[in-house]
């Protein structure tokens, strides 16, 4: 069957109108069309999978509101146009409120207005397929192997709690650096939970501006303040039988983080300039770079709102800590560039590589992607070397100070960048340094003896 075809069940038992609608049909050639003349052979053959169903209301064998609820429980997506010869308004009411999608008398209006409502049902099957195929395609995209890429120690530990913190509604807390993926963690736990057909709504608290997050997150009422010219739904309600991610919530101003942790408690909110109160089936995840505990301590954060949403806490290690990753997570970020693309796969030189691994990434895997995407578009010819690798983040003094080291090596690595400033002039870098030349062998010698 071609791709375009769309296969409508006919069901009526009045031969002389089963022919007028087979000449109905037979208008497009993108219509197949099976015909039936009672309920049961309907309902028999439900396994094809017919986009729509144009139904008789009175048929032999049974009543148009019996083969409607029976196709329904089979299928709700299934459109059902009731064909009928009564013009009885309260049954046309009664069907269209048991699922039907459309009622049409026999009249001779009927033929426009069976292909109208046959191009539209068409329209919202396509609609709702595309939808579930959206939908199919973001779970696949956020399935944990997929989308958080790692093999360190500190990973598995990471992938241990996201399958932990699917199998429940527990309040998540995520911390970590800038740059390391909260938002990606809080996507993979909703689209791999119970919930992953209801929305994802993020919402980052550090970029709304203080007077407008109550608005935002609560919403209002039309005439609530100045500038309220109409009704809007905040994000918790947005978020309605689905998961809520309150990005950068340290940056919540003290007054805010009351009212949350009421909301919290009485999973209800109330819209600005209502009284009406709304309830609330929405799962709570939290993301922040800060350390909330610290931020308890100094006054900035309600210490009860912190044990409210501390719930299950993952902790995402920062990139320079988790550095067996790294070659990992830069093929996967080059291998989707070149999908993207349409491009053929990247080939990282050992000088690349050597780089990559090199560099301690302040910017963590945001900074990591940022890096081997340029260097996709730098390189001619395919192959990623050291001189396409280009790090603009932050100095190389700043960056030298997140590298974990021993005293021993960070002294070596200060030598040796003296050494590649001034030429290799031992005598100047034993100078500048305040240290014996003795000393500077005796720490090049020891360091390329382990390998450093």
């Amino acid at each position: 069957m071609e791709k375009d075809t769309v296969k409508i069940f006919v069901v009526e038992d009045d031969p002389a109108y089963s022919r007028f609608l087979r000449y109905v049909m037979d208008l497009n050639p993108d219509y197949d069309a099976r015909f039936y003349g009672t309920g049961k052979e309907c309902l028999d053959n439900l396994h094809e999978r017919p986009s729509i169903i144009t139904l008789d209301y009175s048929l032999p064998d049974s009543t148009g509101e019996k083969i409607l609820t029976a196709i329904r429980d089979f299928d709700p997506n299934i459109s059902v146009i009731i064909i009928s010869a009564q013009e009885k308004i309260g049954t046309a009411v009664e069907l269209l409120k048991l699922g039907a999608y459309d009622y049409i008398s026999k009249d001779q209006e009927a033929k426009d207005r069976i292909l109208n409502s046959i191009n539209n049902a068409r329209n919202k099957t396509s609609l709702i397929r595309e939808i579930d195929r959206l939908k199919q395609e973001i779970t696949e995209k956020y399935e944990f192997e997929k989308s958080i890429i790692g093999t360190s120690t500190a990973m598995k530990q990471v992938f241990s709690l996201l399958e932990k913190a699917v199998k429940t509604n527990i309040t998540v807390s995520i911390t970590g650096e800038t740059g390391t993926g909260k938002e990606l963690v809080a996507k993979a736990i909703h689209y791999n939970s119970k919930r992953k057909n209801k929305p994802f709504v993020a919402v980052n608290i550090a970029a709304i501006p203080k007077d407008l997050i109550e608005s935002e997150l609560f919403g209002h009422e039309k005439g609530a303040f100045t500038g309220a010219m109409s009704r809007r739904i905040g994000k918790f309600e947005e978020a309605e039988g689905g998961t809520i991610f309150l990005d950068e919530i340290g940056e919540m101003d003290l007054n805010l983080q009351a009212k949350l942790l009421r909301v919290l408690q009485e999973k209800e909110i109330t819209r600005i300039g209502s009284n009406t109160v709304v309830k609330l089936d929405v799962r709570i995840l939290v993301a922040t770079h800060r350390n909330l505990q610290e931020e308890v301590k100094g006054g900035r954060f309600r210490e009860d709102l912190f044990y409210r949403l501390l719930g299950l806490p993952i902790h995402l290690p920062p990139l320079r800590n988790r550095e067996q990753d790294i070659l990992l997570i830069a093929k996967h970020y080059l291998d989707q560039f070149a999908k993207d693309n349409q491009l053929k796969k990247f080939r990282i030189t050992n000088d690349a590589q050597k780089k990559l691994l090199e560099y301690p990434f302040p910017g963590n895997v945001r900074e990591l992607k940022s890096v081997v995407e340029l260097a996709a578009v730098m390189t001619d010819n395919g192959e990623i070397d050291a001189k396409d690798i280009n790090f603009n983040s932050i100095s190389n003094e700043e960056t030298f100070l997140l590298k974990e080291m021993t005293l021993e090596e960070m002294t070596y690595r200060i030598i040796r960048t003296y050494l590649t400033k001034y030429n290799n002039n031992v005598i100047e870098v034993a100078q500048r340094l305040d240290i014996g030349k003795s000393s500077i062998y005796r720490y090049l010698k020891e360091m390329e003896d382990r390998g450093i």
